[in-house]
């Protein structure tokens, strides 16, 4: 009977302390990745619901063109404040049936972002990078990713394919702008651009406090 008695509490200590030290790190990045994901999610919801009518964008009576480069500009300042989001899209469009119609240079910018997402903004802080059996630190794993991206963006077909892709967009925003008569438009300019900087300081701000909330460690691995 004493036997026993002493046998049970030494089988306590020994099962506890694994099973508190393996829950806390498994499950360290998926937060961070949830919390990214509704960000992204609230910003997005936030954005297009200043999304104008694309019947009012396009409409046909309202197309003439400017009598000079200064009516010209202005109607492009007035136009770019009211379908501020509208145009986002067009340019976003443009990038996207870019690199829709070059499958490479989409898988390869999809590889880097995944690499980017797992390897270093997700990736909690311990255990260390562990690869073919070496260990990297933080600034290996940085350094390893920025000459990565510099290489797919710069020595490949993905840079260009972006530059190019982003400029149509901006071109079409920019004819149909000074094509576009305001009058008709609902402005008033100081909130519509005050709105609009708000609008980007929210995304950014949000973007930053995401990728700050995602990976805590950032600041110091740097």
């Amino acid at each position: 009977m004493a036997t026993a008695a002493t046998q049970v509490p030494a089988v306590i200590p020994i099962t506890t302390p694994s099973v508190a030290t393996a829950d806390p790190a498994a499950p360290a990045a998926t937060p961070a990745i949830r919390s990214f994901i509704s960000r992204l999610s609230d910003t997005l919801r936030r954005s297009t619901s200043d999304l104008k009518p694309w019947q009012e964008m396009v409409d046909r009576s309202a197309i003439s063109r400017p009598s000079s480069l200064s009516e010209a500009t202005s109607r492009l300042r007035k136009n770019l404040s009211y379908f501020r989001v509208n145009y986002t899209a067009v340019v976003a469009l443009s990038l996207a049936l870019s690199l829709v119609t070059h499958p490479v240079s989409l898988f390869l910018l999809l590889s880097l972002l995944a690499a980017w997402s797992f390897l270093y903004l997700f990736r909690p802080a311990d255990p260390p990078l562990t690869l073919f059996g070496r260990t990297f630190s933080d600034r290996e794993t940085l350094g390893a990713l920025v000459l990565v991206s510099i290489i797919v963006i710069f020595m490949t077909s993905v840079g260009s394919l972006i530059i190019s892709a982003i400029t149509v967009g901006a071109l079409l925003v920019c004819i149909h702008g000074a094509l576009r008569v305001p009058e008709d438009l609902f402005l008033d300019e100081p909130d519509q651009q005050g709105g609009a900087a708000a609008g980007l300081l929210s995304f950014l701000g949000g973007a930053a406090s995401s990728v700050a909330s995602a990976a805590p460690v950032v600041a110091s691995r740097v």
